[in-house]
């Protein structure tokens, strides 16, 4: 209460103020002695100067003064025109009331010459910007001009509103600026569909409400919500008359009472306006959000540029509804009623039930009348043409006494003819049980008697061939000086155009104003003869009827009757004509799916769609089971849902399952039968129930699947590896997630890998099993070849390569499972041309696409060395592969070629099976002689080929292992060799020995010498070591010196060799105790590198020994299960 009346003091002093001005401005006697007034032009320069910069009160006291004390007769246009930029700076009320003193002081002293000019600048500023000049900018280009108008135009209309009230701006003699403010907002608000200029008339009626539209708060803010903002113009006035009893008076008013109840209707038709554009963004957010709900729920996510757009709406929906709510507070007006989020969540809810009721829920349960959201909407949402067309074109004033009584009429009718067709089926359905067989007999006879009573009928049957039928419109008629006719010619051409909801209804509304006895008989003739191709149309045809029939007698009654009198009579000549199958085929498809469209919107009576059924039904056989099946799919389902015909098509379809048992059709009609009372009547399912998971295991899911980027890897990581490592739930949490690749984002793949490198440093045994679980999901997916895993293999083979990229395994692995895809399942791992083998049938080219995407992924890492060899290898055996397989598809064929052009773009392909054979068998012979026979060299070039790189090797093999590295010296997988000859090997001979002992100490001494790229003296002396031929000399002496240690006469001393810069001799021989502690450490150092070298000779040694073994028995093993040479002769 005390708020309240602080804002009527508030109001009271700001009246008074106004009043007080207004009585200065409307005297007409100031005189002003000339002579007393200074003309200097420094002045008077100054105080424009100032105007530009603001009329606020920082500049208020001085340019009153220099008003006074100014000339300023020469300088009005400038004056003007500093005054409006100095209007544009004030912001607060203070400011805005200094610059209504300044300029009502310049209007008292030139009235006639600084007015008018003002005034006309005010009136320019004040004016809406151009459409088409906005409508060319780009949409933020758009928003940014109207957001620096409505900054220049705010204050300007603040300080116009004041001009109003004080005098200076005026509709006329003794009267005020009211109607001239009304104007100018009133073109701002017409000119602005996208509401920009809203907060305008917001900031208006934040301060002005009271003086121009006469409203006052009142007593209670509560507004009913029944009240209508026409009505509320009185109540306000009533209320803000109790509120504020200061300014009864009227004559104290400083806006006439006529302006301010137009101003006040014009304010709240544009609340009503804003409203309805609430409502419609509302309803359009709701659809938006429903339809990314759907796509969600579909794909798994919601595209970048569907959420911008959602975000935008979402931004312009909650600025509209701000502006919104601030005019309903300050107009005291009640917000629109808009839908809940209850509601709004029902309409997207999945396996919701919306439906109230025992057996609407059970119906709802098992999906309703309508297979989805979008066809109720479409069947039940038929638009008002009360809401777009005036009642005296509907013609409905006068005769909705007579509707009623004509739909009790036509409902009492219904009710007895369904009662009468009940009783007969259930007589059917007991004669049925008591003999079937009989039945059919009489069926067949009774058949008969019709074709042969009906045809030879003289009487004309209209059909769609006949001259009787109405014959379509004429495409380009006759056209008549009258108006109406045509647009009438142009609707119907526009109706085959209209396939949306949006046309159809558009399309209602205008033949609703084109309504008379001729333009529905044209309509009747173009509905009646729709195409036969264009069954499309017939849904939305349905609706345009529909919409029609509701409220206009005539469309309701004739138009539709003559439609389906048309339509009965064609379905009945069908009848007659079953024997002509194919030429009526099509229009009897037309006919039904018609039917069913108009029984759905109940345009069609109940009773006459069931006689229909029930006809075809009494002859089931021949081109009447198609027609069942076709009026099943087409309203089946509304019918066995809607309450008026559930029981009697229930009883229909029974006994239509009962005759499909006892009679025998051909596989065509069982399937067409079967689906279609499948589509109308599904079977009960049992909702599908969700895995429940723990909120940790969500957690997780969560991190890997939706918030694993590459962007956020770390973080997730960090994430990851703060949880509870030791608790076996999370373990076998995190294990799921990391060996499912197939569930993450195909371009997550390789960050899924990444993010196991990373965790390998912290728990190597869980990088371990992830690589166990792998290859055992390739391996699982090879034994079965179920088509329905294929996405996921090709994820895993995807994964497998990751890993190896990020050294968690060998590229070992990679090759046995490449060999694998090639051989696995054939006899004896040996593909043959176009032999079927059950796991991978020539006609089988998913194996070809899974080393494709294995070879896109590591292919580039072979790329030197024995990787590389291996590689060649392997291709030639590919290509072999692929050539045993058939033709391959176009898809295959590029993916294959891409892959070979992205590691081998030089390497030939071969066009013919021979050629590939031919290729394989020097493959064979050429890794058996490599494997028997040249390993020592092999393994040197190996070494040396691979000592190029270190570094790189290390980063794209990984195989950092001794043990690693020597399987990769292995030729390939034994299963793969072809035995082509049985040469034997018996061991390395002693002048192999020889030869693997003197390569050694050569690579040894290269080694050390590559490391040093200077003079060999230099050197010598640099690293103190001995040179070639002074080496020589002291290996020949060191016999000598052990002999010396070993004779007791000795003295137990050891040479050593001392090699010095100067003098002719460099080197000289010293002999030092052998109890010295140089000379026990050199004898222990000499003897160490004795035994490593002899260790490392036993070691390499051994390991050829043991490879020859294994490949000797790999191949025994061969001959013995009988080698398959693979030998092609031209």
């Amino acid at each position: 209460m005390d708020s309240a009346l602080l804002k009527v003091d508030e109001e009271k002093a700001r009246h008074a103020k106004r009043v007080k001005l207004r009585e200065l401005n409307a005297a007409t006697d100031v005189h002003v002695e000339l002579s007393k007034l200074d003309s200097s032009l420094k002045r008077h320069t100054g105080m424009i100067k100032r105007m530009r910069q603001s009329l606020g009160t920082d500049h208020h006291d001085q340019l009153l003064k220099d008003i006074d004390t100014l000339s300023l007769e020469k300088y009005i246009d400038e004056i003007a025109g500093a005054t409006l930029e100095g209007i544009a700076r004030c912001k607060t009320e203070k400011d805005v009331w200094s610059a209504v003193e300044v300029i009502s002081a310049l209007h008292r002293r030139f009235p006639a010459a600084f007015t008018p000019a003002l005034i006309s600048s005010l009136s320019a500023a004040l004016s809406a910007p151009s459409r088409a000049a906005l409508s060319a900018l780009p949409a933020e280009q758009r928003e940014k001009e109207d957001s620096t108008r409505l900054s220049r135009q705010r204050p300007i209309l603040r300080v116009c509103a004041e001009l109003a009230l004080v005098g200076i701006i005026s509709d006329g003699q003794k009267r005020s600026g009211g109607e001239w403010i009304m104007k100018v907002l009133r073109e701002l608000l017409s000119n602005d569909p996208t509401l920009s200029s809203l907060p305008l008339l917001s900031i208006f009626l934040k301060s002005y409400s009271r003086p121009y539209l006469g409203l006052m708060a009142p007593q209670s803010k509560q507004i009913s919500a029944e009240s209508e903002p026409g009505t509320l113009s009185s109540a306000t006035t009533n209320t803000a008359q109790g509120a504020f009893p200061a300014l009864l008076n009227e004559t104290e008013e400083l806006v006439e009472q006529d302006i301010r109840d137009r101003f006040k209707r014009m304010c709240e038709g544009y609340f009503d306006s804003v409203s309805k554009k609430l409502i419609i963004e509302h309803k359009r957010l709701q659809d938006q959000d429903r339809r990314n709900h759907e796509a969600y729920i579909r794909s798994g996510e919601i595209f970048e540029d569907r959420q911008q757009a959602y975000e935008k709406m979402t931004k312009g929906y909650e600025k509209l509804l701000a502006s919104c709510q601030t005019l309903s507070e300050l107009l005291y007006l009640p917000m629109p009623s808009l839908p809940t989020e209850s509601q709004k969540s029902d309409s997207i809810q999945i396996g919701g039930n919306a439906i109230s009721g025992d057996d609407e829920d059970a119906l709802a349960a098992s999906g309703g009348k309508w297979e989805d959201e979008e066809e109720r909407r479409f069947f039940e949402d038929i638009q008002d043409l009360r809401d777009f067309v005036p009642k005296s074109v509907l013609g409905i004033e006068n005769e909705e006494k007579e509707d009623k009584e004509v739909t009790e009429e036509r409902e009492k009718e219904e009710k007895e003819k369904a009662d009468a067709e009940a009783k007969k089926l259930e007589k059917e359905l007991e004669d049925l049980k008591l003999d079937g067989d009989q039945a059919n007999e009489s069926r067949d006879n009774t058949t008969e008697v019709e074709e042969h009573d009906e045809e030879p009928d003289g009487t004309i049957t209209p059909t769609p061939m006949s001259p009787a039928k109405a014959s379509s419109p004429p495409l380009s008629p006759q056209l008549a000086p009258q108006g109406p006719s045509q647009l009438l010619t142009a609707l119907l051409a526009r109706l085959p155009d209209a396939t949306n909801r949006a046309m159809i209804d558009q399309a209602a509304i205008d033949f609703a104003f084109l309504n008379s006895k001729a333009a529905r008989k044209r309509l009747i003739k173009f509905l009646g003869t729709v195409p036969k191709n264009r069954i499309d149309l017939l849904p939305h045809y349905a609706r345009f009827v529909a919409t029609l029939s509701r409220y206009m007698p005539d469309i309701g009654t004739e138009l539709v009757a003559l439609i389906f009198f048309e339509l009965d009579e064609e379905f009945r000549y069908l009848q007659r004509k079953k024997n002509v199958v194919k030429e009526l085929a099509e229009v009897r498809l037309k006919n039904i799916a018609y039917l069913s469209s108009l029984t759905k919107f109940r345009v069609v009576p109940s009773h006459l769609i069931l006689h229909m059924f029930k006809v075809c039904l009494d002859d089931f056989y021949g081109t009447n089971v198609e027609n069942i099946a076709m009026l099943l799919e087409g309203c089946g389902r509304f019918l066995l849902r809607s309450e008026e015909t559930r029981e009697r098509f229930r009883t229909m379809l029974e006994l239509m399952r009962r005759k499909q048992s006892m009679q025998h059709f051909d596989q065509r009609q069982i399937l067409l039968l079967e689906n279609a009372y499948y589509q109308c009547n599904p079977p009960e399912r049992t909702p599908r129930q969700e895995k429940e998971r723990t909120p940790l295991e969500l957690f997780i899911r969560h991190l890997i699947y939706d918030v694993l980027v590459k962007k956020t890897i770390d973080k997730v990581l960090k994430l990851i590896r703060k949880l509870d490592w030791d608790d076996p739930i999370v373990q076998r949490a995190l294990h799921k997630v990391f060996t499912k690749p197939w569930k993450v984002k195909y371009s997550n793949v390789s960050l899924l890998a990444m993010l196991t490198y990373d965790l390998q440093r912290y728990h190597p045994a869980f990088a371990i099993s992830v690589v166990d679980q792998v290859l055992e999901d390739v391996r699982r997916g090879l034994e079965q070849n179920v088509y329905s895993t294929n996405q996921r293999r090709v994820a895993t083979i995807k994964y497998l390569g990751e890993l190896y990229i990020y050294r968690l395994l060998g590229s070992s692995l990679v090759f046995d499972t490449l060999w694998s895809l090639v051989t696995f399942g054939h006899p004896e791992g040996h593909p043959l041309p176009r032999q079927p083998c059950p796991l991978d049938m020539p006609n089988d080219f998913f194996r070809i696409r899974l080393i494709c995407v294995l070879l896109d992924t590591v292919g580039m890492c072979f790329d030197r060395g024995t990787q590389k060899r291996k590689l060649d290898n392997f291709l030639v055996f590919f290509q072999y592969y692929v050539l045993c397989k058939e033709d391959l598809p176009m898809d295959v064929d590029f993916m294959l070629s891409d892959s070979m052009e992205a590691i081998r773009p030089k390497l030939t392909m071969y066009k013919t099976l021979e050629e590939a054979a031919v290729a394989v068998d020097d493959m064979f012979n050429a890794a058996l002689q490599n494997a028997g026979l040249s390993t020592g060299d092999d393994s040197g070039e190996d070494s040396d080929e691979e000592g190029e790189r270190p570094q790189q090797q290390d980063d794209e093999d990984g195989d950092t292992t001794g043990q690693e590295s020597s399987n990769e010296d292995r030729a390939p997988s034994p299963d793969t060799v072809v035995v082509l000859s049985t040469q034997e090997h018996l061991g390395p001979s002693e002048e192999a020995e020889a030869e693997f002992e003197k390569e050694l100490a050569k690579i040894i001494i290269d080694s050390s010498a590559e490391s040093r790229k200077v003079d060999k003296k230099a050197a010598w002396w640099d690293s103190a070591v001995i040179g070639p031929g002074l080496r020589k000399k002291r290996v020949d002496e060191s016999d000598a010196d052990t002999s010396l240690d070993n004779d007791p006469e000795g003295k137990g001393v050891m040479h050593f060799t001392v090699i010095t810069k100067r003098g002719s001799k460099q080197a000289r021989h010293l002999l030092v105790p052998a109890e010295s502690a140089l000379a026990v450490h050199t004898r222990s150092a000499q003897l160490q590198d004795k035994v490593e070298q002899q260790h490392l000779k036993r070691l390499v040694l051994d390991y050829e020994q043991r490879e020859e073994a294994e490949e000797m028995k790999a191949l025994e093993a061969r001959n013995k299960a009988g080698a398959i040479k693979i030998r092609y002769v031209g």
